[in-house]
């Protein structure tokens, strides 16, 4: 199956054909630039949403649910799900400009099982006990992949493959990220030239934050002072928020409720319309 060039399908005029097709709009095809400000309480959000943007997994979780490949190409099993073989990519690199090799990799799945290279992008890892969903296992942030195993805090000066690597980092108050140019996810995440995120402890302060337009999405837990302001919206419903939302930021359609914060992954997934 040939595979579409997303930035080349979206700047020519079979780009409106297609969105017709699937039901969406011009506006809500990603587009890259811009500074995507994100306000959160002072617990570990800001954490969470950090650590999804500057570090990688070998699998992820996508906003509609879906298992798929990160730093993992693909992955096999044999009939008991006690084995299992993971294809590594072979395009990725870390912040300080090193590769990502196969070591960084079995530092990570040490903590799994016995683990072996079986060949440069090939590692075998062997389970003491069966576990079909191991998979969707590695996707969590526990599992992020770091350089020969360095640890992810503190953020400032942490070294990840992710989309952003970090510019600054005040930990538990703020954090920015710029986009890493030339990233093997060009294309398809990382829309935002520059990530913000803003630790407002009162959530009345991150609503009038929200409302001003300092910050373009806040973790709120209810709407009040903003049901009359036009053009935001509210995850996963007005009744039962998590987000408010700017008018102008676009996110993907489809977004598990219990994941109001898109697993982290916002600074990959949502974009400035």
């Amino acid at each position: 199956m040939t595979r579409i060039d997303r930035r080349a399908l979206f700047a020519s005029g079979a780009a409106a054909a297609l969105l017709a097709a699937t039901g969406a709009t011009l506006a809500d095809a990603p587009k890259v630039g811009g500074t995507l400000r994100l306000a959160v309480p002072r617990d570990d959000s800001l954490d969470q949403v950090a650590r999804g943007a500057v570090f990688d997994t070998l699998t992820e979780i996508a906003p509609d649910g879906t298992l798929r490949g990160e730093l993992a190409t693909g992955w096999q099993t044999d009939s008991q799900a006690r084995i299992w073989t993971f294809d590594l990519r072979d395009a990725a690199r870390f912040h300080d400009g090193a590769a990502f090799d196969i070591s960084d990799v079995m530092v990570v799945l040490g903590d799994v099982g016995r683990v072996e290279a079986m060949s440069e992008n090939r590692v075998r890892l062997e389970l003491t006990k069966a576990n079909p969903g191991l998979p969707f296992l590695l996707s969590d942030s526990r599992f992020v992949i770091t350089r020969n195993g360095q640890g992810v805090t503190p953020l400032q000066g942490a070294n990840g493959t992710g989309c952003y690597r970090v510019e600054r980092a005040d930990d538990n108050r703020h954090f920015l990220g710029r986009r890493v140019a030339g990233h093997y996810k060009d294309g398809s995440a990382g829309w935002a030239e520059t990530f913000e995120v803003i630790v407002i402890p009162d959530a009345r302060v991150r609503t009038e934050a929200l409302r001003d337009g300092f910050v373009d999405v806040a973790a709120l837990p209810q709407s009040e002072g903003l049901s009359a302001h036009r053009g935001l919206r509210f995850f996963p419903s007005e009744a039962d928020m998590a987000l408010g939302v700017a008018g102008h930021v676009g996110m993907p359609r489809q977004i598990g409720a219990d994941r109001p914060l898109d697993d982290g992954r916002i600074a990959e997934r949502w974009w400035l319309i």
